[in-house]
């Protein structure tokens, strides 16, 4: 279990987290086959505000960003419409498109007491694509007045995709937030595969380190 004040002190402490904590195992199928991961076992994140600019950590000298908000920008799209470009299996807008409108939906005229504005990722035919959907599902409750988000990821990269995909996921609960007239409340996210690949290794403890 891990808290957090933002987005950016969650990943330096999930980074710390599976640096000391993480199991290393190669990987036999899926993503990056054959190379390497540490890998927790489960996590929870708590982030207590995470609105709070930047929506991406500032990283030490010499360490490459892992993130931009000019790619989030760009990502938003595919988080949250169904267009899908030329070569991509799926995008999770194609799943949450609708339901984000039937959530505000929910909210705005049935009120905010509920505990069935829930949002899937994948279907029944996901398990047969090469690389099936990573964030599986954003749930969601109104409470004090603000917007909390509960996401799962089945695997979740921790160098790049966790900023990036919490941030998007963040501008999400933003704009839902509006559209239902409550104020902006916290993030969950789950997993129980947040991993970071030999790749990452050696710029994660120099981000710690630093």
């Amino acid at each position: 279990m891990i808290k957090a004040r933002d987005l950016s002190e969650a990943w330096f402490r999930c980074l710390g987290e599976t640096l000391n904590e993480g199991h290393d195992y190669t990987v036999e199928r899926g993503s990056y086959a054959g190379q390497k991961r540490k890998e927790l076992e489960f996590v929870v994140v708590q982030i207590k505000y995470p609105g709070t600019r930047p929506l991406i950590p500032d990283v030490p000298p010499g360490v490459p960003p892992p993130t931009s908000m000019e790619y989030i920008e760009s990502y938003l799209p595919y988080l949250m419409t169904a267009h899908k470009a030329e070569g991509e299996q799926y995008t999770y807008g194609q799943y949450l498109e609708k339901q984000i409108a039937e959530v505000i939906r929910i909210y705005r005229d049935d009120g905010h007491n509920t505990n069935q504005a829930f949002m899937a990722v994948g279907d029944s035919q996901s398990i047969y694509l090469p690389d099936p959907p990573c964030l599986r599902m954003i749930d969601t409750r109104i409470h004090e007045g603000k917007l909390n988000f509960i996401a799962y990821f089945r695997s979740w990269d921790l160098w790049a995709g966790f900023p990036s995909n919490l941030a998007a996921i963040q501008l999400l609960k933003e704009y839902m937030s509006s559209e239902i007239g409550v104020a902006d409340g916290e993030l969950l996210a789950m997993s129980k595969g947040l991993h970071l690949y030999d790749y990452s290794w050696e710029l994660a403890r120099a981000t710690v380190r630093k």
